[in-house]
């Protein structure tokens, strides 16, 4: 092995003593070098290899590549390239290579080594790392379609990349990215010969032997690529996707149009479907010219053209009467709602219309439960406070068991100062299971502390922690004990710390909230801290370092505190602690006992 390693260190002599001879590093630096290199190799040379030794070793050669690059251009020396970077970049490629070979599985290596080449524009070498990469990862349909856009778009070879896209097709026959982006680099194939032909005939030169396919310059090998991927992959998305592709080159009129045909026949009740049609108004409005025309003109203009959509939407939520469909219209409005706009009179045409669209798919009992927050945060802004209360109890009665829409109804009921809120609480605690109630019972307090009497609040906290499940009750004593304290000072809030505990569950924020109101007294007592980091270690000193280490940190802090304990206390925690959470604990204790934690 040392045999080897001498020999590797060797050849790298060479180049190291252009570096020195050209000035570029000094011979102190040289022997680092050399001693870092030999560190280096003897790790990646041992029996039990580690992927992070040639992790640590490819990147320190790729930094000393970047500091030699650097010192190149301070001294504006740009020669002897081929003695001095060509060796570490082949070096490089070496361990790259090494590393892939061990480590296989890993994408994210072969990966970097692809980010390298391209780095340093090792074309040679990134075409035979995708090779084997793609030999070994076929399953991964991104690392063909990576593949085959460097061939395109670096290498210019749409014959590569056409062929890396059939063979990633025989591998995924219905991925429906592969066919994107297949179908893509047909159309950027088109377009290329395109603009070759046409600057070909305005320089007037003979074509000769370069013959332009008119199939081919039409896009017909993407109208072929589009045909095969239709009859395998179903579903209306990868039709939009392909159309979105297609509407990026200008002379695909005749394929959009055959794919908006297909998407018409065979997905008429999608409503996918219908919310493209809808709208493709507005784009075939703005294609009109707009030059030398008034403000008023446009604002009529956008106004026709939203009215020609929600036409298309009105026809379509009559034939395909489905929630999916009621969303897409509405979303479609409140998009359109939400756009700024000068006109005061188009803006309030598009709120009226975005609340009658709210309204007659509530009436159709199609309205799904997200949407009810929107259309009363809308009445609501726009003054409609008895309609948003009307609409907030149609939505509880339609979703009785939902705690988001009994949440929304109370927030719309406290925002509106209304004198039913204690009654609708009880409404929703009743309707609602109890798993799951937390942010109802959050809620209701948060409203009794402001306008209720303390003994009514504290009735509700003691009520809480009967109704909720006991990992819900655990946020519920946090906030009981927090109010207690604003509300009824130190004593008080002892003794409810006395008596929350005798029911586990418990966080331990609910014991570090007790020792920070502690510390927070005057004559803050040591004996009490001790009880609380006592009781929080019961439920917690086998899972938190930390909860150790502010014990410790208390007993060496507070001028009661006995330093003495420390030991103790290390012992115990070094017994309690589970798996690696004892070398941790050791580490941050030693930072402490130096000073530096």
């Amino acid at each position: 092995m040392a045999e080897r390693i001498e020999q590797r260190l060797e050849d790298r002599i060479p180049e190291l003593e252009q570096l020195e001879r050209v000035g570029l590093f000094t011979r102190k630096e040289i022997r680092a070098v050399l001693r870092k290199a030999s560190a280096l190799e003897y790790k990646i040379q041992r029996r039990a290899l580690r992927k992070e030794d040639f992790i640590n070793y490819i990147q320190y050669e790729v930094n000393l590549l970047e500091l030699i690059k650097k010192r190149r251009a301070r001294i504006g020396y740009s020669f002897k390239k081929d003695e001095i970077e060509h060796s570490i970049l082949h070096r490089v490629h070496s361990l790259f290579n090494r590393a892939t070979g061990k480590w296989k599985d890993d994408v994210q290596l072969w990966l970097s080594h692809v980010a390298f080449c391209k780095q340093w524009n090792a074309k040679h070498q990134l075409s035979k790392v995708f090779s084997t990469m793609l030999a070994i990862h076929s399953d991964k349909p991104a690392l063909w379609i990576m593949a085959a856009k460097w061939e395109m778009e670096t290498r210019l070879s749409s014959e590569s990349a056409r062929h890396l896209f059939l063979r990633a097709l025989r591998f995924h026959p219905e991925c429906p990215k592969l066919y994107q982006e297949y179908f893509r680099m047909e159309l950027m194939h088109a377009e290329k010969q395109r603009k070759e032909k046409k600057e070909f005939e305005q320089a007037k030169m003979d074509l000769g032997e370069f013959n332009y396919s008119e199939e081919i310059l039409n896009g017909e090998m993407a109208r072929i690529v589009y045909r095969d991927a239709s009859q395998k992959i179903k579903g209306v998305e990868f039709q939009l996707a392909v159309l979105s592709i297609a509407k990026l080159f200008d002379f695909t009129q005749d394929l959009q149009k055959e794919i908006l045909e297909s998407l018409q026949t065979r997905y008429t009740d999608d409503p996918l479907t219908w919310d493209y049609m809808a709208r493709r108004e507005l784009e075939l409005g703005s294609l009109q010219p707009t030059e030398h025309t008034t403000k008023q003109k446009k604002v009529s203009e956008m106004a026709q053209r939203e009215e020609r959509c929600c036409a298309v939407f009105d026809e379509a939520v009559r034939a395909v009467p489905t929630e999916d469909m009621w969303k897409c219209y509405i979303t479609f409005c409140l998009e359109r709602y939400k756009r700024k706009t000068n006109s005061e009179e188009l803006k309030q045409k598009r709120l009226e219309r975005t609340l009658s669209v709210f309204s007659k798919a509530h009436e159709s009992s199609l309205l799904p439960e997200a949407l009810y927050k929107p259309w009363l945060q809308l009445l609501l802004d726009s003054s409609l406070s008895e309609k948003a209360v009307e609409v907030a109890e149609a939505a509880t009665r339609h979703f009785s068991q939902s705690v988001e829409t009994w949440q929304m109804r109370l927030q719309v009921l406290i925002q509106l100062e209304r004198d039913d809120v204690t009654q609708c609480f009880e409404d929703a605690i009743k309707h609602v299971k109890s798993k799951g109630t937390l942010p109802l019972w959050t809620l209701w307090v948060e409203w009794n502390e402001t306008t209720n009497s303390k003994e009514d609040t504290e009735a509700l906290y003691q009520r809480s922690l009967h109704a909720t499940t006991p990992a819900e009750s655990v946020t519920m004593k946090e906030m009981y004990l927090d109010w207690t304290y604003r509300n009824g000072g130190y004593k008080k809030v002892k003794r409810l710390f006395t008596s929350l505990c005798e029911n586990r569950p418990f966080s331990l924020d609910f014991f570090r909230k007790m020792i920070q109101i502690e510390k927070e007294q005057e004559s803050c007592k040591m004996l009490h801290l001790r009880e609380y980091y006592e009781r929080a270690l019961r439920e917690f000193g086998s899972t938190n370092t930390d909860l150790w280490l502010d014990y410790i940190k208390e007993e060496l802090s507070h001028p009661k505190g006995k330093p003495e304990n420390c030991g103790s206390i290390h012992w115990r925690a070094m017994k309690m602690l589970q798996g690696d959470l004892v070398e941790d604990f050791v580490s941050k204790y030693t930072l402490l006992q130096t000073g530096h934690l």
